[in-house]
């Protein structure tokens, strides 16, 4: 879905001849064995917590267990010619830190480059229903947002849920220059007219209700609920989902940084 929703591209840094790639938090890897046919020449790298990626992959790509949280990476600094993200939300303590760690892991010139949704829903022409700064919405799109945070907040260590909007002002503050943000419209069921985005909506609609509760389930224990009461909460999400008269979307980002060249100035 999300190659459709980007035209069909894996990435957009203007790489010339990369050798070195860096996929963190790579999941089922399909990136990183996407992105090996397009550059034979470069060793790419995924990394994740969990050892879930298939055994038979091409020859330039690699898999290992590993925690970009930490302080100290496996590689030496100016290594990497890219390093990417993808649905990172809630992965880290602070985001941010994974910038700069990066950044000190680029080669001169290299690229980082950062694919997130933003999960605040939106609405372009009034048929959502406002938000309840007080309580529980008519909307639960909004609750289930908001519950998210509040969970990500009361942690230990305290995680980011909402990453997507801020991802090329940390990247400008940690030292990125040719900071480029792209924002692409997601429906999140089949609501749209244009067969375009009416396509990506019915994809999305059957990521989020398989999904839902995988996502849910862990942040909501964490604020002391019950079972029982997430899967009655999660019923009027999925009505939410489903709501064809309801013109909700999402917003997804690409977000480009460059490390600079020696003796260039950030911008």
């Amino acid at each position: 879905m999300l190659k459709i929703v980007c035209d069909g591209r894996l990435f957009f840094s203007p790489l010339r001849n990369p050798k070195q790639i860096l996929d963190i938090g790579t999941g089922s890897g399909i990136w990183a064995m996407e992105m090996a046919p397009i550059f034979p020449d470069a060793e790419i790298t995924g990394t994740d917590l969990s050892p879930v990626q298939p055994t038979e992959v091409p020859e330039n790509v690699h898999f290992l267990v590993d925690d970009a949280d930490e302080d100290e990476w496996l590689w030496q600094e100016n290594y990497f010619d890219l390093i990417h993200t993808a649905n990172m939300s809630g992965s880290f303590t602070s985001f941010k830190d994974v910038l700069r760690k990066s950044l000190n892991h680029l080669k001169p010139g290299g690229y980082m480059e950062c694919h997130e949704f933003d999960p605040k829903p939106k609405c372009d022409d009034d048929t959502m229903p406002p938000e309840n700064p007080d309580g529980f919405s008519e909307y639960a799109m909004h609750d289930w947002l908001d519950l998210n945070i509040r969970s990500g907040q009361v942690t230990d260590p305290p995680r980011q849920f909402r990453i997507a909007h801020r991802l090329a002002r940390w990247m400008r503050d940690v030292g990125f220059v040719d900071v480029q943000e792209r924002i692409r419209k997601v429906p999140l069921n089949d609501w749209p007219t244009d067969p375009h985005l009416k396509h990506i909506g019915a994809w999305n609609q059957t990521n989020w209700l398989d999904g839902l509760a995988g996502w849910s389930y862990k942040p909501f224990l964490a604020l002391g609920w019950s079972k029982p009461e997430i899967e009655v909460f999660l019923v009027d999400v999925r009505k939410c989902i489903q709501n064809r008269d309801i013109h909700c979307y999402l917003d997804y980002y690409v977000v480009t940084g460059r490390k600079p060249l020696p003796g260039e100035q950030p911008t």
